[in-house]
C-alpha cells in the first residue's frame, strides 16, 4: 500500500533548543526558502515543488548530541549527508554559516560538521 498517490512530500525534522535559530542556520547553509515560520516550528525547502523539506521543532528538553558517541552521553539520532562540489569551499561556507568542524573525521573524502545545536552532518564529494 502506498501512503499517498497524488503527491509525494518527504521531510526530515530536527529538534533543537530554538527552531528558528537552527532553521536560519540551515537557510544560510543551503540557501533554501522558508515555507513555515511560527513559534516553535520552521520549515525550509529548495522550492515550493521540491517534494522534500527540512523542518525544525523547538524541544524544551533538547540535549546536544555528541559525535562520536560516548557512554552516558546523548547520541545522535540522525545525520544529514550533503553532496558538495568542492569539500574545502563547502567546509568554509558551513563554518561561515555557523557550523563547526568535528574533531573526529573518520574518512578522508568526507567532512563531519556540527550544526549550532550539535547535530552532525556530512559534506562529501561524489
Amino acid at each position: 500500500m502506498v501512503l499517498r498517490t497524488k503527491k509525494t512530500w518527504f521531510g526530515v525534522s530536527l529538534n533543537a533548543p530554538d527552531a528558528q535559530e537552527l532553521g536560519r542556520f540551515y537557510q544560510r547553509l543551503l540557501g533554501w526558502e522558508v515555507f513555515a515560520d511560527e513559534p516553535g516550528w520552521m520549515t525550509l525547502a529548495p522550492s515550493k515543488n521540491a517534494g522534500y523539506n527540512l523542518s525544525f521543532q523547538t524541544e524544551q528538553r533538547f540535549e546536544r548530541p555528541v559525535w562520536p558517541s560516548a557512554d552516558g552521553k546523548q547520541q545522535m539520532q540522525v545525520h544529514l549527508d550533503l553532496e558538495v562540489d568542492d569539500l574545502d569551499t563547502a567546509v568554509a561556507h558551513a563554518v561561515e554559516a555557523g557550523a563547526e568542524l568535528s574533531d573526529h573525521q573518520p574518512q578522508d573524502d568526507v567532512r563531519v560538521m556540527l550544526d549550532p545545536a550539535g547535530h552532525p552532518f556530512c559534506l562529501y564529494t561524489d
